[in-house]
């Protein structure tokens, strides 16, 4: 009977962890407005809640198949979701042309390379 409580409590704590981490990720996407702030938020909550729930799921079901099944999924949603966050990243890197307006540090680097001559303009590498 105690191990049944233990077990329903770590479950409940996992549960309301992960309510609280997609939530946050929830008012992150709708608080940001640069959408590389919006994937990070998006993913980061959505690793950890993923965790989270699946972890409370284990924990209520004991060690059985459905377990393993469990894990398998949070090792493959673990392998998926930083891929595709890379590939939204890269989509808004190489076609928002207004990209260093929003990203100070990228500017100023970018500023400082072409003061050095390291950075071509595309009209020189033509020529």
């Amino acid at each position: 009977m105690t191990i049944a409580w233990i077990r329903f409590w770590i479950t409940a704590v996992c549960l309301f962890l992960a309510l609280l981490g997609f939530t946050a990720a929830v008012f992150g996407l709708f608080r940001f407005g640069f959408v590389m702030n919006r994937m990070h938020t998006g993913g980061i909550g959505d690793t950890f809640s993923v965790l989270l729930v699946m972890t409370g799921l284990a924990v209520c079901e004991g060690f059985s198949l459905d377990t393993l099944k469990l894990l398998v999924l949070v090792a493959f949603m673990w392998f998926t979701c930083p891929v595709a966050s890379h590939f939204l990243g890269q989509v808004e890197y190489y076609t928002n042309p207004d990209l260093y307006k929003k990203v100070s540090r990228w500017e100023e680097t970018w500023v400082e390379a072409s003061e050095k001559g390291e950075v071509r303009i595309k009209e020189e590498e033509e020529e």
